[in-house]
């Protein structure tokens, strides 16, 4: 079931987000309705991966919205400001991701229910926004820790979080993240598989390809195995806390 794209623009301008964005819906076989996500994009951008990413929950029975966080610029110009937005937890690019929670919310075949999943830069994403009151349950896949995290994990959604060993720029972050959301008192699933990297639940390699040499020596890339339990438990998360009564 393919992504196609969809303008959120209107939505997002409104909110005081991009002047322009463009959104990749994938929408499950059947008549619904269907819980949303909203699929928050690496810092390389949408490629294809990411698609993939948002098309595989489809699969699972989300109605997937990946919107570009870069619509507005490229990924030169708008990269750096919204990697600043994720762990600042302000910033155009929550508007953009409320825009896309918003279009999923009106569709007529969506229950209501919007879940959040972010890989890389969107995991941090996802773990600022898990605390904003706007969604139902969130996924952060290797996303870096808020600053304040007891502060901005207070009264997040249910979490669910996935990290890689491996993984040398967030050593800990698995420990530190389900300490947090202990003291909380957040419902959460966070584990850290120990022969992962970085960006272990993509299905391929991405980035610069003159980058990859360095990412793979790096310990960055697919992990087949920790991707097939990850995944398992984010479906399972999400038909929990994400399924109407």
């Amino acid at each position: 079931m393919p992504t196609t794209p969809v303008k959120l623009t209107a939505r997002s301008s409104a909110l005081g987000g991009s002047r322009e964005l463009i959104g990749h819906l994938a929408v499950p076989e059947g008549s619904g309705p269907w819980p949303g996500v909203v699929v928050v994009h690496e810092a390389f951008g949408v490629d294809e991966v990411m698609l993939r990413q948002a098309e595989r929950l489809a699969e699972a029975g989300y109605l997937a919205l990946l919107p570009d966080l870069y619509t507005d610029g490229g990924a030169r110009r708008c990269l750096v400001p919204t990697m600043r937005a994720a762990l600042s937890g302000r910033g155009r690019a929550y508007a953009d991701l409320e825009a896309a929670r918003g279009a999923l919310v009106d569709r007529p075949d969506c229950t209501g229910k919007v879940g959040l999943i972010g890989f890389c830069m969107g995991g941090a994403f996802a773990l600022v926004a898990a605390g904003m009151g706007r969604f139902d349950a969130a996924s952060a896949n290797y996303g870096q820790l808020p600053k304040d995290i007891d502060r901005a994990l207070a009264e997040a959604c249910p979490v669910v979080g996935s990290y890689g060993g491996r993984d040398r720029m967030l050593t800990g972050a698995a420990a530190k993240l389900e300490a947090a959301l202990e003291r909380a008192g957040v419902p959460h699933d966070v584990k850290e598989y120990p022969e992962a990297g970085h960006s272990f639940l993509n299905d391929a390699e991405t980035g610069p390809r003159v980058l990859r040499p360095l990412a793979r020596i790096a310990g960055m890339g697919p992990h087949p195995e920790a991707a097939a339990d990850a995944w398992r438990r984010i479906e399972a998360f999400f038909a929990e806390h994400l399924a109407t009564s």
